[in-house]
């Protein structure tokens, strides 16, 4: 790097809070004339953002100053009293380090409201299609049931132009859309495209849903597992070789269901059936309805070379995963779902096992640490979804999850591992992956021991992740698991990233934070170049991203602020891509945060604010003005991903 460069940020103070320079690690070299103070930063957004609401002043300081503590945390702190209520005085110093420590942080005692608005005065659902039936909860129904009544108390149209109805000729939501105006006549009656309509509905768009009859029967425990018992007694008569493992007979090989009419479910424990008969099927009984197949004969998952899109909580939802595969993804994998969730029927839980049919790759990630949820699960989702692969998430490091013995706790835990993995792959139609760390402590690596036992195991893929990328480790990590393939991940931001990790011989590339920051990295690493994107075009693929969302989480007010919700997490990662043309060098590495900076326009500059109020702002220019219950954005989102 050139010492100019080194230097810039200092004169300009640009490098962030610190005021570090661009030879500090960890900061992206911008050019010098782009650089900015952070006060000249926040007052150049404010004198352009004119339309900025008084609410927003004052949510937010002009001069870019932290957002004013909650007051029960204020009033606590300023009185110098400790959590537990002593004085600063007469505590330790001890104690008085581990006050401050207590003190700073996530603001976990804050007001965390979810807005509340849209229950109030909400229309029944029974004249939301002006369906003939009537109310199912009669006189107990808590909805409205006067149109008239909702719509003098409705919000203002968001819009003009509704997604849903121009995309499938019908808008399900009718008076309730935010966007009504396009489809409702003065009457209040909703249009229909009939010829659109029609041609929208064959195929469904999205799949993986969960039938009302499977929820209730999971939810009165009437579901049977017998793929899975007979695996689990397995296991507690004591370790046997796979080898001696028998391939499966009529007895013990349910069914394979296929999508036809109806969901089969598993019979209920009151049923006459006994257990060794087949369970009915739909159509013609054929020797895959009572033979279980054999491991060799399992659909292989072929995605050597391929560009596979990491599973990613929160963001990685089904609205973004569409984005990333319009830019190049080859394989998409669902967020994690827990286990225990999924066999009770949480409707939240199986929605992010939906799959949209641009998604030709496309796998379940499952969490749990117990083989019996585990197995239970793999063999229920094998009947009641369509997916290419199913993964086993042991690389999550949270409290919540690893403190169950889930996650990468269960590298440490390799009885448990192993009962799991071939438990799920005795149940599973389909291949079994799993994405693990380099270790659960640090400097403790663990991955080349596990990878030959996985391999014996009967996984099929496994992805390496690692927090700060060590592709010399990951290169004996291939090593070891050959010829089970192994993906690696972590730190790939260019091409050149990529064109390195793929040097150590993995078989592919999993993209998981690059992928938030730039979602066209597909793009720049299948086509060999560094993208210059504009603001305009940025601003383009986040209206997509809206419009992916109203389709799926709806275009009433519920699934607006919920499309909302999403894209405000999806800018928290964003705003941290610095532009090719303003980088000094190239390409910008992951792990280096941008200085404060002013764009080529107003627009890139919005783009590259830290505060959350900025965030909001830019949803307010794709999903309408906000609403004040929905003001409850933590403070402490700017930096609860960095």
């Amino acid at each position: 790097m050139a010492e100019g460069t080194a230097e810039a940020p200092l004169e300009n103070g640009g490098g962030g809070d610190s005021g570090a320079g661009a030879l500090e690690r960890g900061v992206a070299p911008i050019k010098r004339q782009y650089l900015t103070t952070k006060e000249q930063f926040h007052q150049f957004l404010e004198a352009k953002g004119q339309e900025k609401t008084c609410r927003e002043t004052e949510v937010g300081d002009p001069a870019g100053n932290e957002l004013a503590e909650p007051e029960a945390k204020r009033i606590r702190l300023e009185d110098g009293q400790t959590a537990d209520g002593q004085t600063e005085e007469a505590a330790e110093p001890g104690e008085q380090l581990q006050t401050q420590k207590r003190a700073r942080g996530q603001n976990k005692g804050r007001p965390h409201v979810k807005p509340t608005n849209y229950d109030k005065n909400r229309l029944c659902p029974s004249l939301i299609q002006e369906s003939a039936a009537k109310c199912f909860f009669g006189d107990r129904c808590r909805f409205l049931h006067d149109v008239g009544r909702y719509l003098e108390t409705k919000p203002a149209d968001l819009g003009p132009r509704c997604v849903l109805f121009e995309t499938f000729g019908r808008c399900p939501y009718g008076v309730t859309c935010r966007f009504a105006g396009a489809h409702l006549r003065p009457e209040g009656q909703n249009l229909v495209q009939e010829e659109l309509a029609a041609r929208g509905t064959q195929p469904p768009s999205i799949r993986n849903g969960l039938d009302k009859a499977l929820q209730q029967q999971l939810r009165k425990r009437e579901v049977r597992f017998e793929r899975a018992e007979q695996a689990l007694r397995r296991f507690s008569q004591g370790p046997t070789p796979a080898a001696a493992v028998p391939e499966g007979t009529a007895a013990e090989g349910a069914p394979r269901q296929e999508n036809c009419g109806a969901q089969q479910v598993p019979a209920g424990p009151g049923t006459s059936t006994p257990p060794s008969s087949p369970v009915r099927t739909c159509g013609p009984l054929t020797d895959e309805d009572v033979v279980r197949l054999r491991p060799c004969e399992k659909k292989r998952l072929d995605i050597r070379g391929k560009l596979y899109l990491a599973p990613l909580t929160t963001c990685g939802n089904l609205p973004f995963r569409r984005i990333c595969k319009r830019f190049g993804a080859d394989v998409t994998c669902g967020e994690m779902a827990v286990c225990t969730n999924l066999l009770q029927g949480q409707m939240s839980e199986w929605a992010l096992l939906k799959r949209h049919q641009c998604e030709d790759i496309f796998g379940v990630q499952l969490e749990g640490a117990f083989p019996d949820t585990m197995t239970k699960c793999a063999e229920l989702l094998s009947r009641t979804v369509e997916v290419d692969f199913v993964d086993i998430n042991v690389g999550c490091p949270i409290d919540l999850v690893y403190k169950k013995g889930g996650g990468c706790a269960l590298m440490n835990r390799s009885t448990k591992f192993q009962q799991i993995v071939r438990g799920m792959n005795q149940v599973l139609d389909v291949p079994l992956t799993v994405k693990i760390r380099t270790g659960v402590q640090e400097r403790v690596n663990l991955a080349h021991r596990l990878l030959p036992e996985l391999r014996d195991w009967g996984v099929a893929l496994v992805t390496r992740y690692t927090k700060l990328a060590d592709w010399q480790y990951i290169e004996e990590c291939v090593q070891a698991a050959s010829p089970m393939p192994l993906f690696g991940n972590g730190d790939i931001l260019s091409f050149e990233d990529a064109n390195r990790a793929m040097q150590t011989g993995v078989t592919g590339i999993m993209i998981a934070r690059g992928a938030l920051l730039k979602p066209w990295l597909f793009t720049e690493i299948k086509e060999q170049r560094h993208w210059d994107i504009s603001s305009s075009e940025r601003l383009d693929i986040l209206r997509d991203f809206t419009n992916y969302g109203l389709e799926h989480w709806g275009s009433d007010t519920q699934g607006v602020e919920k499309t909302r919700r999403f894209l405000l997490e999806w800018l928290s990662f964003l705003c941290r891509y610095v532009p090719v043309g303003l980088l000094e060098r190239l390409p910008q590495r992951i792990n280096e945060r941008p200085p404060y900076y002013l764009g080529r326009d107003y627009l890139e500059t919005l783009m590259a604010s830290q505060k959350a109020a900025d965030w909001i702002r830019i949803s307010e220019m794709l999903l309408g003005p906000v609403p004040p219950s929905f003001a409850f954005l933590p403070k402490h989102k700017a930096n609860a991903y960095k």
